[in-house]
């Protein structure tokens, strides 16, 4: 498959191995932690960056549940089949224990000249053994840190790859952390060629996801793009969900079940314990560590409103990619109709639904847009973008721009978001703004109001700002 888009990323890790080339920082070598959400593509840019850098490398995989003697074992097996300079006397060292194992490393990368050494799957290696950790942090500090060698510890599990770095376990302050995003809008419209607001859809249905991407030929539709995922049923918009979720959560746990619930559409904490309990709710001692659990993989997100009074308790939770959210909604259930070639059934539920459940999610895309654009000459001290609702959800801001969050000195703008087709940011969209805005702390009558919207505005509205699809993909140029 071809590589596209990462340029950012691959910019990223070229400025690292500069500085190992040319002995900037404390110690000659340098470390990387690199996570992210699985299959969006960690290990496929770390090979591309090997493959472009030019200097020797070796990359590592971890297998999960494997014997910890056998996992050393391949390691250094590994190393002595690379292309590293000391690699024929990494084979002869011993596999005692990671501290040997490490050590054949530090022996195999070159004293003088650039290397990379990349070990994927490091939370597999950190749940095989406990040892791992602590020899990592010695064989880096006695002997890999003093060679020119850039270290990249890649992993899936977000919550684990992060607490490598914290403070009171072994490598904490020896490396600093990338995480690897899928996809964003502007690379999603060069791969599909789509227009700016059918790219929104795309990304919206693929979440970015490099291998669900790469599905959509250039040009194609929306419909057509569906309509050939779902008569296939190893298509990767249906496959890559499921090979995601079990990768983190077996099937019959509660947290599929608390993801389930939010797939469908329930944001408060209430809502999301009636509908993943099934008979009875799910208790708060229950519920309460399955979304703390989801929130530190980064599966989940929480929203709080943002305004001048900050209600962090009034929280609505959403399944943080928008590919999963479309997964969990409409594919999970129907992925048996594909299986008896009846994709139509569930290509119609979709079309069903489709205005509504676009509506709610292009909403934290938006956003993410905003907080791109902004700061900028009109709004120079905007360095926070949210939406703001009360308990009741009645009313719902779609935009609020502030100073800071989640408590802000000052409200600068308020805003709504129409993603129609075949209808402009109107009148009765300004008069609904214009009726809702002081419901909002620290909102007064002459906060500017702007919009979002896929069709453009209706002439003669008194709007601060808008912006439109297109303005939006220049976000992310």
């Amino acid at each position: 498959m071809e590589f596209s888009g990462r340029t950012s990323d691959i910019d990223l890790l070229d400025g690292q191995l500069r500085q190992v080339a040319t002995g900037q920082g404390g110690t000659r070598g340098r470390a990387l932690i690199m996570t992210g959400r699985r299959r969006v593509g960690k290990s496929r840019l770390a090979q591309e960056f090997c493959d472009r850098s030019g200097v020797p490398y070796v990359i590592f995989q971890a297998t999960r549940g494997r014997n910890p003697i056998a996992e050393r074992t391949d390691f250094t097996e590994t190393l002595a089949q690379s292309a590293l300079p000391g690699a024929e006397l990494a084979a002869g060292m011993g596999t005692a224990d990671w501290n040997h194992a490490l050590r054949a490393l530090a022996v195999a990368v070159p004293d003088a000249t650039p290397s990379i050494a990349v070990i994927d799957e490091v939370p597999w290696l950190v749940e095989q053994d406990r040892e791992f950790e602590g020899a990592l942090q010695t064989v880096w500090d006695r002997h890999l840190s003093a060679k020119p060698v850039l270290l990249l510890l890649v992993g899936s599990d977000m919550s684990v790859m992060e607490a490598l770095g914290h403070y009171g376990r072994p490598f904490f302050g020896r490396a600093a952390t990338m995480i690897v995003r899928p996809l964003h809008l502007a690379d999603v419209q060069s791969i599909t060629g789509l227009p700016a607001g059918d790219a929104m859809d795309a990304l919206l249905i693929t979440g970015g996801f490099p291998e669900v991407v790469q599905a959509w030929q250039g040009g194609m539709s929306r419909d057509d793009y569906l309509r050939q995922a779902l008569a296939n049923p190893l298509s990767p918009l249906l496959m890559a969900g499921e090979l995601t979720l079990l990768g983190e959560f077996p099937e019959a746990s509660q947290a599929r079940a608390v993801l389930a619930a939010l797939g469908s559409g329930e944001r408060t904490f209430t809502a999301i314990a009636t509908a993943a309990g099934g008979a009875s709710p799910l208790a708060s001692g229950t519920l309460s560590p399955i979304l703390t659990m989801l929130l530190d993989k980064q599966v989940v997100a929480a929203d709080s409103p943002l305004s001048s009074r900050p209600d962090t308790k009034n929280k609505r939770y959403r399944i943080a990619d928008p590919y999963l959210r479309f997964w969990l909604t409409f594919l999970d259930r129907g992925i048996p109709l594909v299986e008896r070639g009846r994709g139509d059934v569930v290509l119609t539920r979709i079309e069903r639904s489709w205005t509504t459940w676009r509506g709610r999610a292009v909403e934290p895309v938006v956003r993410e847009a905003l907080l791109r654009l902004l700061p900028d000459e009109a709004w120079p001290g905007t360095e926070a973008i949210g939406g703001w609702w009360n308990r009741q959800n009645n009313p719902e801001i779609d935009i609020v721009g502030a100073d800071r969050a989640p408590a802000a000195g000052k409200v600068h703008f308020l805003g709504s978001i129409t993603w129609l087709e075949n209808q402009p940011f109107g009148r009765r969209d300004y008069d609904s703004l214009v009726r809702d805005m002081l419901a909002v702390p620290g909102v007064e009558p002459g906060t500017p109001l702007v919009a979002v919207s896929r069709r453009g505005v209706a002439d003669s509205l008194p709007l601060a700002a808008h912006w439109g699809p297109a303005d939006l993909i220049q976000a992310w140029h």
